[in-house]
């Protein structure tokens, strides 16, 4: 989880873990593109408006980046115009969620996020086992 209100991180973390989830955190997007590249997250929640490399900027390098451009993205984010969800999904992120939002909300996007990524990798190992054979 990338998020810069600490408040925030403290919530949503104590709801993902009680969720069942490990939860990384980064306080800007400098050290969310790091701790993507270091640890590959399975799903990234993350804020746009943060400090040194706002989200925008960390969404843009985490999906040009080949060893992280498969790690979904969900926005949770204050900025709730529609020209600013067109524009995050423009960039690859996958969900786009306005603060305030629901536990229930974040936890059913997070799950989409990864049952849709074991899908797409099933659907690789198919191929390429079809491919072999």
């Amino acid at each position: 989880m990338v998020e810069d209100n600490s408040d925030s991180r403290i919530i949503m973390q104590a709801w993902l873990e009680h969720a069942g989830y490990r939860v990384l955190l980064a306080d800007d997007g400098v050290h969310g593109l790091a701790t993507a590249r270091a640890k590959h997250p399975r799903v990234i929640l993350m804020d746009l408006d943060l400090p040194i490399m706002d989200g925008w900027a960390a969404a843009r390098a985490i999906k040009a980046d080949p060893a992280t451009a498969g790690i979904p993205i969900i926005a949770l984010t204050a900025l709730a115009l529609p020209e600013d969800e067109e524009r995050a999904r423009g960039l690859g992120v996958t969900a786009y969620l306005a603060k305030p939002a629901s536990l229930s909300r974040v936890l059913e996007e997070v799950e989409r996020a990864l049952h849709d990524t074991q899908a797409l990798r099933t659907d690789r190992l198919a191929s390429t086992v079809r491919n072999t054979v």
